[in-house]
């Protein structure tokens, strides 16, 4: 799945869409930590999930500050293909079940590229921070994943 989140005219609304990418993320990570085998790949998993919903909950409050409304949960059509990726992966194991995450981790690379990019449009707002250490996440997470793929 490629990944539009970014590219809005609208700050705001790339924002939310970043918060709705991250709920989709955490419903991915779900489905993938109860289908591994292994127990380190689950402890691994579970900390990427904690910083997606650490990332939910920084992006709600700056939304909530501004006084607009965030989204409360995922856009249904793509949570449902992250978490069908994963689903696929775990009938061949934790090496699919890995690919499939390392997939739905670019995508959100490329989505806190992108809005990292855009900070600019509100100066002295704290979204500066908040952006830049969730691109720093999720690079970490897509390291991790190609690292252990790689090993495999």
């Amino acid at each position: 799945m490629v990944t539009s989140v970014g590219m809005q005219t609208d700050f705001i609304e790339a924002v939310k869409e970043l918060i709705e990418l991250d709920y989709d993320a955490i419903g991915a990570y779900e489905a993938a930590i109860i289908r591994l085998d292994k127990p380190e790949y689950r402890k691994k998993l579970q900390e990427f999930k904690e910083d997606h919903e650490r990332h939910v909950k920084e992006l709600t409050e700056f939304l909530v500050a501004l006084g607009k409304e965030a989204p409360s949960g995922p856009d249904n059509t793509k949570s449902v293909i992250a978490k069908v990726k994963v689903m696929f992966g775990s009938i061949i194991g934790d090496g699919k079940i890995l690919s499939a995450m390392l997939s739905n981790e670019e995508d959100t690379n490329t989505a806190y590229e992108r809005m990292n990019k855009r900070v600019d449009e509100l100066p002295g707002s704290t979204i500066h921070k908040v952006i830049a250490r969730g691109l720093e996440d999720e690079i970490k997470h897509k390291n991790w994943l190609q690292s252990v793929l790689e090993e495999r």
